[in-house]
Parts: structure tokens; sequence; C-alpha cells
């Protein structure tokens, strides 16, 4: 099946970015014993690390930004190390899976040769929606820190606490409003844009944020 698949139908399985290549989900199981992480940035275990990785975290929403997509970016650590980024990728395949998250924890299970993340963290710019929330409770990954909240669709705090709902099997340590106000700026120019694209509309009431 894979053999027949022609380009529109790849083009809609997650694009995994590693350093600045970019393949997609099929390949990238055949080339992850064979990726090179040593190009990857370690940094240091200090009280600056959270902000210097939604840094990271924010350089890849605006790769996601510059494809026409609601600018999040994701980053997973391990050991210090990042093995997944991402960014958000809904509009450009044209899949309403393509968070960041998503595309990220799919990464990390690579890197790692398996989908339990145990001792990994998810630095993302957005407080996660409920799909992401709970594909990061099924990864077993350790620990989230994020942005801003999400009033409209966040599931770690604002409007569920997926994460953290004691009725189920695996909780993550949260830590949430690192850079925020950078990370919200950013989502907010976005659709400051859209909306300035669509003046004179009457269906010009995109609102922030964001996910669905």
């Amino acid at each position: 099946m894979l053999g027949s698949m022609n380009l529109n139908d790849e083009k809609r399985h997650h694009s995994l970015i590693v350093e600045d290549s970019s393949v997609s989900r099929v390949n990238f199981w055949a080339l992850a014993n064979t990726i090179s992480f040593h190009k990857m940035k370690k940094l240091s275990n200090d009280k600056s690390t959270d902000e210097q990785f939604i840094r990271i975290a924010i350089e890849q929403a605006k790769i996601a930004q510059e494809n026409g997509d609601v600018p999040i970016g994701a980053v997973i650590i391990h050991n210090n190390q990042i093995i997944a980024k991402a960014y958000n990728q809904r509009e450009q395949l044209q899949d309403p899976t393509a968070h960041a998250e998503i595309i990220a924890l799919t990464q990390a299970a690579a890197a790692l040769e398996n989908w339990h993340l145990n001792g990994c963290t998810m630095y993302v710019t957005l407080e996660p929606c409920p799909m992401c929330a709970g594909a990061l409770v099924l990864s077993r990954i350790d620990r989230l820190v994020y942005g801003c909240d999400d009033p409209k669709t966040g599931a770690v705090k604002s409007l569920y606490t997926i994460v953290t709902d004691g009725r189920l099997n695996h909780r993550l340590e949260v830590v949430s409003g690192v850079l925020a106000d950078e990370c919200a700026k950013q989502l907010q120019g976005f659709f400051q844009k859209k909306r300035t694209e669509k003046a004179g509309s009457k269906n010009d009431s995109i609102e922030f944020p964001l996910q669905d």
C-alpha cells in the first residue's frame, strides 16, 4: 500500500521536523534508527531552562505562522536534550490532528524507540487542547510546561484538568505561564493580521484562541 501512495496521499501524513529536515510520518520510521541527534543543542538544567525551551518552541511556532497555520510550537526534551521539535501543521497538511504536540510526541517516541515517554518534558507555547492533553497522558510523559492559557479549548486547567485528573492512570507535573505574554502576543499578532486582511468583512470575528 505504501508503495502506491501518491504525493497527495503522503502530504496528509504529519511532517516530522528534526533539525532542518522534514519527512513524512511514513518515511520517518524508516529513518528513525539512522538520524543523528548529536547536532541538537544541550541546554543546562538551571532556573532559566524552562524559558530557554519555551523560546525554542516560540521559534517553531514562527514556522507555523509562515505556513499560514496558527503559531503554536512544541519541544520535547529527554535527559536535558532536545529529541523533538514541532509546529502546528493543521492547515498545511489539512489534517485535524496535526497539532504541534501530537507531531512532537510522535517524533519523541521514534527517537526513543518507545512510546512510553517517561523522563521527558514537553514545552509548548499554548495550553494543550483535549486531544493533545489526552495524548500527553497516554504517552506517560512526566512534565508539561506551557506558555499562555487557552480559555476556550484549554484542557490542562482552563476548561478541563485532563493531565492531572486523579481518575486517570497517569498524571503530569504542570508548569504554566512561562513567557506567557510573549506566547500570547505571538498568537494575537497572527489573528490581528487575519482580521486586517479580512477588513470590511462581516465574518471578521476570529477570536484568540485558536485551535478549533
